[in-house]
C-alpha cells in the first residue's frame, strides 16, 4: 500500500483552507500536505494561494486543490481585506457545491476567521491548527482580539505542542477543546543512509569521511539560533575539532551570518547551501554528524515545535535543541538529543563537542531518535490521530 493511501475505507470530506501549501516551502505546508492525502482523496478540497508552480504541483495531487491570488494592496485599510475577501468567497463556493463534513483551517488568521464564518454558514465543526509563534507575538490589540474571538468560537484547535497549547490556555482557551497533534516525518523520504550513498555531498563542499559535518536547516532569522553554531563552530576548531558546518535555507539573516563567518575566521569551514531538492534533503541529513537548531525566544518570537529535529532523528541523527518553545516535544534531552539554553555559547559548544568526539554516544542518541521518530511522528500516525477528533 502507498504511504499515501487512505488509512481505512472512511471517506473524510473535508475544506481545509490554508494559505500555506506545497510547492510553497516551509513545514506547515508539508504537513498540510502530507496529512490529507493520507485521509483522503478528491473529496479533500485544499483552499491555498496561488504560487509559482502551483498548478502544475496539483495536477497529479491527490486532493482538490483550488487555488487563489492572495495579495495585500497598500491603498485599502486593512491591506488584507481583498485577501480575506477572496479567500472567503472561495472557500464558501466550495463548501456549498461539495459535501463537506468539517472545515479545517492552517491558521487562526486569516483562515481561522474564514473558516469560522463558512462553517457556520454550512453549519458544520471548525478545526484550527495552532503554531505556538502567532499566539507568542501577535500582541496587537485589535488583531491579538480577533486571534482570541476565532480561537474561542471554534470547535477544535489542534495545538501542535505542549508549549503551544499552554500558551492558548494562557489567552483563555478552553482546555477541553483543544488537542495536540504534533507534525511529523516521512519515513520513508528520511531513513538512514549508508555513509557511502552520500560521500558525494560531503565532496562538493571539501570534506572528507573522517572531518566531522554539523548541519542546521531552516529560515535564515536570528531566533534560529544559526549565529551561536557559528561562533561555536570557531571554538571548536581552536579545541582541534575538525568541523565544518552546512546550512540549508534563506532568509533575512544572510549577510548578518556572512559576516559573522567572516568576523569569526571560519571562512573555509561554514557553507551556505541556500535551497536544496527535496530528494537531497535527508542525503544531507545522512551526510552530517549532528544536526543543530539552538534556537532561543526573540521578543516572543519563539519555535512552536521544530518538525526539522523530527526529520533529522528520522535519519538517525542526534541533534541539538535550544529549550525556547515547544522543542521538548521533538527532542527528549539526554536521550534523543540535547535540548539548552541557547543564549550562553558555552552550553551549545559542550554539547557539539560531545557529540562530536564520542562516537559512541552519538550512535546511541541516533539509535533512540530514530526509533522515537519513526513509531510516533511517522505521518501515517498523525493523519489516523487527525481523523479522530471527537467532533468530526
Amino acid at each position: 500500500m502507498s504511504n499515501k493511501d487512505n488509512l481505512n475505507n472512511q471517506s473524510h470530506r473535508y475544506l481545509v483552507i490554508t494559505e500555506l501549501f506545497l510547492p510553497t516551502k516551509g513545514g506547515t505546508a508539508v504537513w498540510f500536505d502530507e496529512v490529507y492525502q493520507r485521509i483522503g482523496g478528491k473529496e479533500i478540497h485544499i483552499v491555498t494561494k496561488d504560487v509559482e508552480g502551483g498548478k502544475e504541483y496539483d495536477k497529479t495531487h491527490k486532493n482538490t486543490v483550488h487555488r487563489v491570488s492572495l495579495k495585500r494592496h497598500w491603498w485599502l485599510r486593512p491591506e488584507s481585506l481583498a485577501m480575506y475577501l477572496k479567500l472567503f468567497f472561495k472557500s464558501l463556493k466550495v463548501a456549498l457545491t461539495n459535501k463537506i463534513d468539517a472545515v479545517h483551517t492552517g491558521r487562526v488568521l486569516p483562515e481561522g476567521l474564514v473558516g469560522l464564518l463558512v462553517a457556520r454558514i454550512i453549519r458544520k465543526p471548525l478545526v484550527i491548527y495552532a503554531h505556538g509563534e502567532e499566539i507568542t507575538t501577535w500582541r496587537q490589540s485589535t488583531k491579538f482580539k480577533v486571534m482570541k474571538f476565532t480561537y474561542q468560537h471554534a470547535d477544535k484547535i489542534i495545538a501542535n505542542s505542549e508549549f503551544t497549547k499552554g500558551e492558548l490556555e494562557k489567552i483563555g482557551i478552553d482546555t477541553d477543546k483543544i488537542i495536540k497533534i504534533s507534525p511529523g516525518v516521512n519515513i520513508e523520504r528520511f531513513r538512514p543512509m549508508p555513509i557511502e550513498d552520500v560521500m558525494d555531498l560531503r565532496e562538493s563542499i571539501g570534506i572528507t569521511q573522517k572531518e566531522k559535518l554539523i548541519l542546521s536547516v531552516g529560515r535564515l532569522s536570528r531566533r534560529k539560533g544559526f549565529d551561536q553554531t557559528i561562533k561555536a563552530l570557531a571554538q571548536l576548531r581552536e579545541d582541534n575539532i575538525d568541523a565544518h558546518y552546512a546550512l540549508i535555507g534563506i532568509g533575512e539573516d544572510k549577510d548578518y551570518l556572512q559576516k559573522l563567518v567572516k568576523e569569526y575566521k571560519v571562512n573555509d569551514y561554514v557553507h551556505f547551501l541556500g535551497h536544496v531538492s527535496m530528494e537531497d534533503l535527508p542525503r544531507w541529513h545522512n551526510a552530517a554528524d549532528v544536526f543543530v537548531m539552538p534556537n532561543r525566544e526573540i521578543d516572543g518570537d519563539t519555535e512552536g515545535f521544530g518538525m526539522v529535529f523530527v526529520e533529522a532523528a528520522a535519519c538517525g541523527k542526534p541533534v541539538i535543541a535550544g529549550n525556547a518553545g515547544g522543542t521538548g516535544d521533538a527532542v527528549i534531552n539526554e536521550e534523543t538529543g540535547y535540548r539548552i539554553d541557547a543564549t550562553h555559547l558555552e552550553n551549545l559548544t559542550q554539547a557539539l563537542s560531545k557529540i562530536l568526539l564520542d562516537e559512541s554516544l552519538a550512535e546511541q542518541i541516533g539509535k533512540k531518535a530514530y526509533e522515537r521518530a519513526t513509531k510516533n511522528y511517522n505521518w501515517n500516525v498523525v493523519a489516523k490521530t487527525t481523523t479522530q477528533i471527537s467532533c468530526l
